[in-house]
């Protein structure tokens, strides 16, 4: 893991504070992004960079600030302070037509139940000034013999279909995927990953938020890891956590004892076990770890950081007179609001900006975790 994530970063100074430079080739920068809600920090000081075409995934625990980083990306939610570009405009500031670039895939979808596909998705396609046709979108995530009914009558299964379909229709350059296999079975899962294959072939960037690592694994090209609001380590797929997260684990059992030892030279080691032993030891096995594995050091180790760091707050401050953290908001709306697509009566283009409840009152609405 590098020392700082920022020198893996391109910046320039002024005036003490990080700017982007931005290049045609990169869709997504962030610089010292901070997102704070009274005393409690949800971003504290994250900055990456995802190229076009690349498929990233963000990863973290529940409450670490994956919500706050993409609600800010997508326009949704306004920073503290730090700079993002998102295909070149300042998400804060991105008009119509930025946003009819975008496709949005929700955990959670409000979306009516009482149309059929192919009329959710007709109408989304008029949203949009060069959406895909409404029968290809349909195929591409295997809802064809479904076209005609009602989407309240889908397995949920089915209905993650339509919202990924609801996603991609407008033909999106950037393509935010949260949690977008929760509720899939394993064969839904496989065929959904083929979907995904497809669109980074056509060259659209996707930012993948999951929790299931295996998931990360065959998808990103890059992964990003939040914990406690801060990105503890970025890299390539295969490289994130440093070479020694990788070394090697060979575990046996030893007079009914189960041992392991790590070891760059895990082969060596069992034939000198083997030689040991007359022969091959009791459940002997080669363990390289898993990005699932790499992941779960990382964040314990920031975990445990966090704890000694808020141990010595505690020692320096005895009276600490602070009010209680507030959780990051986060609305309660349906959510094709916070897609910005107002369905019922406008024919806004789908990025209509929506108006935020005051992000100052804790108790007007929670985040939700992922």
């Amino acid at each position: 893991m590098p020392k700082s994530v920022d020198a893996l970063l391109p910046v320039a100074a002024a005036g003490g504070q990080h700017c982007i430079m931005t290049t045609p080739d990169t869709a997504v920068s962030v610089r010292e992004l901070r997102k704070s809600y009274g005393h409690f920090t949800a971003l504290d000081g994250v900055s990456f960079d995802i190229q076009r075409g690349e498929t990233f995934a963000l990863l973290g625990p529940n409450g670490a600030g994956k919500s706050t980083t993409i609600e800010i990306l997508e326009g949704y939610r306004d920073r503290t302070s730090g700079e993002a570009r998102v295909l070149g405009s300042d998400p804060q500031r991105g008009g119509l037509a930025w946003k009819a670039r975008l496709g949005i895939v929700l955990q959670n979808t409000g979306e009516s139940g009482n149309v059929t596909v192919r009329e959710q998705l007709t109408h989304f396609a008029g949203f949009y000034p060069n959406p895909r046709p409404v029968d290809e979108v349909i195929a591409a995530v295997g809802l064809e013999a479904k076209d005609k009914t009602l989407i309240r009558k889908l397995s949920g299964g089915q209905r993650r279909r339509v919202d990924v379909a609801l996603g991609i229709i407008g033909r999106p350059e950037l393509l935010f995927l949260d949690e977008p296999t929760t509720g899939f079975d394993p064969e839904a899962r496989r065929s959904f990953w083929e979907l995904i294959r497809q669109l980074k072939s056509e060259g659209t960037t996707i930012l993948l938020t999951t929790h299931y690592l295996d998931e990360a694994a065959q998808l990103g090209d890059r992964a990003g890891v939040i914990a406690g609001g801060r990105l503890i380590d970025i890299g390539r797929i295969d490289e994130i956590g440093g070479a020694d997260a990788r070394v090697p684990i060979v575990r046996w059992r030893e007079e009914g004892v189960i041992r392991e030892e790590r070891t760059t030279e895990p082969a060596t080691l069992v034939a000198r076990l083997v030689a040991a032993n007359d022969g091959e030891p009791d459940a002997v096995e080669i363990v390289r770890p898993s990005l699932e594995d790499v992941y779960l050091q990382l964040v314990s180790a920031a975990e445990t950081a966090g704890r000694v760091a808020s141990a010595s707050e505690r020692i320096e401050t005895p009276t600490d007179n602070r009010s209680s953290a507030m959780t990051a908001p986060r609305s309660g709306l349906d959510t094709s609001i916070r897609r910005g697509r107002l369905l019922s009566t406008s024919t806004a283009a789908p990025s209509s900006r929506p108006t935020r409840p005051a992000e100052t009152d804790p108790t007007a609405e929670q985040e939700t975790t992922r």
